[in-house]
């Protein structure tokens, strides 16, 4: 797992986001995209195994910070034929924390499909309030930075590990 690695893994990212969102769940109509992805970093999971311009992405998620210190995750899909291996969806939530953990974050927050509450209370998030977005329910959940540390970041490589203290 990983920041997207040019435009071929962006284009991977958002092709599974199309499936999933559009073709599986029926979210949107045609296409899931909005102004965020202009902004965000992309995190991908691709085989190890594959080669680095062909590698199929299973997994995605986006993060981007939207005011100081504040971080966001969204968009978060995993390959339905991945699904059942359970580790890439929590996997992608970890780097995403971590990475945002690293940049300085000091509020991770995402809005999650309602039946995936279980699995973010499980890494050490916790529900603000229950929403409907896109006609579906949804939960406002803020991670535990504590349950993330900093990740080296992908884009860098670097450890960041200085926190402003609180």
């Amino acid at each position: 797992m990983r920041l997207a690695n040019g435009p071929a893994e962006r284009a991977g990212a958002l092709a599974l986001r199309r499936a999933v969102f559009c073709g599986e769940q029926a979210v949107f109509a045609d296409n899931d995209r909005d102004a965020i992805d202009d902004e965000a970093d992309f995190l991908v999971a691709v085989p190890l195994s594959a080669g680095a311009a062909a590698a199929p992405v299973l997994g995605t998620v986006r993060i981007h910070r939207d005011a100081p210190r504040r971080w966001w995750g969204s968009r978060l899909a995993v390959d339905r034929l991945w699904r059942g291996h359970g580790r890439l969806g929590a996997g992608l939530i970890r780097l995403a924390v971590a990475t945002a953990n690293a940049r300085g974050c000091d509020e991770f927050l995402a809005h999650v499909q309602a039946q995936n509450e279980p699995l973010f209370r499980r890494l050490g998030w916790t529900t603000l309030a229950r929403e409907s977005l896109h006609g579906r329910a949804h939960c406002l959940m803020r991670a535990d930075l504590a349950a993330f540390p900093p990740h080296p970041d992908p884009a860098t490589g670097e450890r960041l590990l200085a926190r402003r203290a609180r």
